[in-house]
């Protein structure tokens, strides 16, 4: 860091040589310039990795500035130094790609910490050697693949957004992938050694939703017996997914709004501030301009988090990914449940773009790792698929988390049996028969029995399939075997 070049662009000069000394201070190379023409003379003969530049200058203000140095060969991280009630200024600085910007009057520990933030991220830019192409030919970011022309514009926007600390939202169905892009946002920055923190808003109770997020101290209120971190400090100089924030109460909005903009923020029962160094992320999938309208989101808070927006398309509109996307997936069930998958059959591989996936890549994911455990090993055909998969009664299961239960594949079987949708179900080794009029407790019985048929009486592999714990299925054939007894006697 010591070698680390920062250029100063500042027409005030008792702030510009303020300003100098003290990131000299720090063991930076610092030089100043004038204004943004000399500014640009200088970056283009010095070649620093980092601009500090203020936005209202003569000759040539900062967004001029910000817009010369993005065509520069070498890149170069820009800092916006803002006035007090320039925020959307700076805001739209960010869209065009400065790495930050900094209210004045300049906070130095802001400051410090932003510059060690684009050092790192130059570092690891000067040993990844990745030249934007060659991300885009990868056919794929991070956990995201995929070779569709939706998909490579998503990869090369988060390519270009990834190294700046803006925020972002990204939008799109259930089931589409927008964690797995705050990951990739997350992985190619210069927080990727830091901690990613993501929390569903949707999942807390609205009473403990502020606590969660921003901490509190011991004895804020009733049942709080220690001091706690929120999210936000558990992130420090890492990335926050916020997902489904059109959920979050209307007054944790607004202290979150505070601390996006302050980039302090109090825990509950503190009369102190702590500074706070963290990326935000926001996800939904709701319209968000018409959580907006409808009151669910607020505008201010809206218009600082879609600094950026990627919307992620939902399957059945790049269905020409499904055999790269089933292809990752069966390596990662490979490993993750010990088989030996080696692909799909062509016309498995058929079935599956002609379905609309209703659930997503979710949906993909859990029918994926369903048939990786059935069949063990070669290759995946459509006898591993989910009985009346495609059909009109077929009415997936889409976990977001956690396990299916049991109960409530049987409920769903015996709802689309007793609604008319599916009047008989083929009875092979991979299916389940359902009378009308059957109990749900006795279609889960004859589906734990029949999947435990089907694997040779292998409980483990049971309960995988079943998506409960081995203790959880013992318990179940216990019951089982009790109640035959009880009927012998």
């Amino acid at each position: 860091m010591a070698l680390e070049k920062v250029l100063i662009v500042e027409d005030e000069v008792h702030a510009r040589s303020g300003l100098t000394e003290l990131i000299e201070s720090w063991g930076y190379r610092a030089e100043s310039a004038a204004d943004g023409v000399e500014g640009l003379e200088r970056a283009v003969q010095w070649g620093p990795s980092i601009v500090v530049t203020d936005l209202k200058m003569p000759r040539m203000d900062g967004m001029e500035l910000l817009e010369r140095i993005g065509c520069l060969p070498q890149r170069i991280a820009v800092v916006m130094l803002t006035a007090q009630g320039s925020i959307d200024s700076a805001v739209e600085a960010m869209r065009m790609g400065a790495y930050d910007y900094i209210p004045k009057p300049v906070d130095p520990v802001r400051l410090r910490t932003i510059l060690q933030n684009a050092s790192r991220q130059h570092e690891l830019d000067e040993q990844a050697e990745v030249s934007p192409k060659e991300v885009r030919q990868s056919a794929g970011v991070g956990a995201l693949v995929g070779s569709s022309p939706r998909m490579k514009e998503i990869f090369s926007l988060i390519e270009r957004v990834a190294p700046s600390n803006v925020s972002v939202l990204v939008t799109g169905e259930s089931g589409t992938g927008k964690e797995l892009v705050a990951r990739a946002l997350h992985d190619l920055s210069g927080r990727r050694g830091k901690p990613f923190v993501a929390v569903n808003c949707a999942a807390i109770p609205e009473t403990l939703i502020e606590s969660e997020i921003f901490g509190h101290e011991k004895g804020a209120f009733t049942g709080a017996l220690e001091r706690r971190a929120g999210c936000f400090e558990l992130a420090e100089e890492g990335t926050l997914l916020l997902d489904e924030i059109g959920e979050m109460p209307a007054a944790t909005q607004a202290k979150l709004l505070r601390v996006l903009e302050d980039r302090k923020l109090r825990r509950l029962g503190s009369k102190m501030e702590t500074p706070v160094d963290v990326r935000v992320v926001a996800a939904t999938n709701k319209d968000p301009e018409q959580a907006v309208a409808n009151g669910d989101l607020r505008g201010d808070l809206y218009y600082r988090l879609n600094v950026f927006n990627i919307q992620m398309p939902p399957l059945r509109e790049h269905v020409e990914d499904v055999a790269r996307i089933a292809d990752k997936m069966i390596a990662d069930m490979n490993e993750r449940h010990g088989c030996t998958v080696s692909g799909m059959k062509d016309i498995l591989l058929k079935r599956l773009e002609e379905y609309k996936w209703p659930g997503n890549v979710r949906e993909l994911r859990n029918t994926i790792e369903r048939a990786v455990i059935l069949a063990g090993s070669g290759l995946l055909g459509v006898e591993h698929l989910p009985p009346q998969f495609g059909s009109p009664g077929f009415a997936p299961l889409v976990k977001k988390s956690g396990q299916y239960a049991a109960r409530e594949i049987a409920a769903a079987i015996a709802e689309a049996n007793s609604s008319g949708e599916v009047k008989r179900y083929i009875e092979d080794q991979n299916t389940v028969r359902v009378e009308v009029g059957t109990t749900v407790d006795e279609a889960e019985r004859q589906l734990i029995l029949k999947t435990l048929s089907s694997t040779h009486n292998n409980k483990t592999k049971a309960a995988e399939i079943l998506g409960i714990s081995s203790k959880t299925l013992q318990n179940k054939l216990k019951e089982y075997q009790n109640s035959a007894s009880s009927a012998t006697e």
